[in-house]
């Protein structure tokens, strides 16, 4: 399936080179175009999208503020965000507005693909620099003694959660499990019910904080 691509940024130039990146894939198409956070919300909801490329900064509703109320109006919607700055504070910000990953404009040419590609399959994006961070984020509420909850989730859901933030399809982990696709499946939705979350990134960010995988 082709995905349907809205891409936002303020500069006609910029969308025009990434369109033409975009559209040359015979899995992506942009079928939107939006020059401000506004209208890239008025597009989210009016339009068959299933992807949001959102430039950080824009007028009158930043790419943050569009992520956010995208994610809150069409939250079937992936997000990503496009920002000329390698900066902590906005990679974290677009996480928590709902961003699937963080592209920098002076390497898109290289990552946007990868990127729409992982955010289809509610995968996070993250490029060295976010790594770092992220990294240098669990470090610090390891030092602060920042307590991860104790888990609600059986042995073999923590089982299963380990497998699917290590990148394993559901096909992978029914067969290094020994079960059916669909238990896997069954499981899967059981996890996110519980946990209250709706997609593997979320239960990457998950597994990362609970210590079942590495960050």
């Amino acid at each position: 399936m082709t995905t349907r691509i809205l891409l936002a940024d303020d500069h006609a130039l910029v969308r025009r080179g990434l369109r033409l990146i975009l559209d040359a894939e015979p899995d992506l198409t942009v079928v939107a175009e939006a020059a401000d956070g506004a209208e890239a919300v008025e597009a989210a909801v009016d339009g068959q999208i299933d992807l949001a490329i959102l430039d950080i900064a824009m007028p009158r509703m930043t790419g943050l503020q569009a992520a956010r109320e995208i994610s809150r109006r069409v939250p079937a919607v992936r997000i990503l965000m496009l920002s000329m700055y390698d900066n902590e504070q906005y990679f974290f910000e677009a996480l928590k507005s709902g961003a699937s990953g963080y592209v920098l404009k002076s390497v898109a040419d290289q990552d946007l693909l990868e990127a729409c590609r992982a955010a289809m399959r509610g995968e996070p994006f993250l490029y060295p620099g976010a790594v770092t961070a992220l990294i240098r984020d669990y470090l610090q509420r390891d030092r602060d003694g920042s307590r991860i909850p104790d888990s609600i989730l059986t042995p073999r859901e923590e089982e299963i959660v380990k497998l699917i933030a290590e990148g394993n399809s559901a096909k992978q982990i029914a067969e290094t499990l020994v079960i059916s696709v669909k238990t896997v499946d069954r499981h899967r939705a059981n996890i996110l019910q519980k946990l209250g979350m709706r997609d593997r990134l979320e239960l990457t960010r998950y597994a990362i904080r609970a210590g079942l995988v590495e960050p």
